[in-house]
């Protein structure tokens, strides 16, 4: 079956991966027959290519920063779905009406809501902590389910523990693989994959609860309660079903499958981690469903300067270009999604794991709580620890 991912020669400048030594305890575990992750000792790529495109274009730390234009893009679809809750308050939830609705306009404008509360978690729509945490619960009311507050200290060691098993809730877990691995297995995970992202977090490690969570909780319950008061329980099912849909058989939900799932053809040596193999681990996506999704495609970018807003990632990839150019891509989310079900050798196992390096990072308790870090040679850069 032909990929969706183009490929290319990997350019010869291509900075190396530092090596990291495994145990024989560790190959022992990733070489069990019910355990078929392409297990890694190399370091994750992007901390990496970061340090190489800056000491190549010094000028891409000037592109980080808060975008004034998240603020008023949110305060728009958030308006947007209370308008269609409130249109649809009389229309049955079981009707064609209801359901295209929540599905074209509903799921679009949610899952546009899920990428921007993504890039709020990066404090990516204002210069205070405490605006960002503020604003993200504000972001979160149309998805009817308060999950902004957990969301962030999650993905924040997503992106400092790519890969690592037990720390990075984005991978599988082996009992996820194992009885999803078949194409109604996939099929049923592509359909409810917003409930795994949104459940396996808790399974994988539990985060402390804390003011911000326990605002984000009451905001959205009094939101919640004041929506079925006022406009009706139809309403509610309106924000609901779209938050289902938009992490469901939507295109914009192809991004979930898309940016860490490998579906490049390796071979089966790539498996056996004592061959340390290099893996690609993000692939990016440069697409006109970008436009709806706060630019998420880009997301080996992404991931390389999560300080980087969203309108400014096209730019560090036109700078960087020969960085980026001979990466694999997708070129349609749709069909990653098809492929991701049909094709027997894309599966769940599809992902690269580390047992080694990232930790947790972003579950303090503070308000304003900043994403810091440091880079040895060019000072601070706000988003990457």
């Amino acid at each position: 079956m032909r990929s969706s991912v183009a490929t290319a020669t990997v350019p010869p400048k291509k900075p190396e991966r530092r090596v990291l030594k495994a145990t024989a305890d560790e190959k022992t575990a990733a070489a069990n027959d019910h355990d078929s992750f392409f297990w890694t000792y190399t370091e994750e790529p992007h901390r990496t290519r970061r340090m190489a495109i800056i000491k190549a274009y010094p000028e891409v730390t000037k592109l980080c920063g808060p975008e004034p234009l998240t603020k008023y893009v949110v305060t728009f679809v958030v308006s947007l779905q209370v308008l269609c809750g409130y249109l649809l308050r009389d229309t049955p939830i079981i009707s064609w009406p209801f359901f295209l609705t929540a599905y074209i306009v509903g799921a679009t404008a949610n899952q546009n809501l899920f990428l921007a509360i993504h890039e709020i978690s990066h404090n990516l729509a204002f210069k205070s902590g405490l605006a960002n945490r503020i604003f993200a619960v504000f972001a979160n009311l149309p998805i009817g389910i308060p999950y902004s507050a957990s969301f962030r200290p999650y993905h924040l060691t997503h992106h400092k523990s790519l890969g690592v098993d037990g720390l990075d809730t984005d991978l599988p877990t082996p009992l996820e693989a194992i009885f999803l691995d078949s194409v109604l297995g996939k099929a049923f995970f592509a359909t409810f994959q917003i409930l795994f992202y949104a459940l396996r977090p808790m399974f994988v490690y539990q985060l402390p609860l804390t003011k911000v969570h326990l605002f984000n909780v009451v905001a959205q319950i009094a939101f919640d309660y004041a929506l079925v008061q006022l406009v009706g329980g139809r309403a509610l099912a309106y924000l609901i079903m779209s938050s289902f849909l938009a992490g469901s058989l939507h295109p914009c939900a192809g991004h979930f499958i898309a940016e860490h799932y490998v579906f490049e053809k390796l071979p089966s040596a790539a498996k056996d981690p004592a061959n340390k193999i290099p893996v690609p681990e993000t692939y990016s996506y440069y697409g006109p469903l970008n436009f709806f999704t706060y630019n998420v495609g880009l997301h080996n970018e992404h991931h390389d300067f999560p300080a980087i807003p969203w309108t400014r990632l096209p730019k560090l990839n036109k700078i960087a270009s020969e960085f980026y150019d001979e990466l694999p891509c997708h070129k349609s989310w749709i069909y990653v999604i098809w492929q991701f079900i049909w094709d027997k050798e894309v599966s769940l196992w599809c992902r690269v794991k580390r047992t080694e390096g990232g930790r947790k990072v972003g579950a303090g308790s503070g308000w304003n709580e900043e994403e810091l870090g440091a880079n040895e040679k060019n000072g601070p850069i706000p988003g990457v620890r």
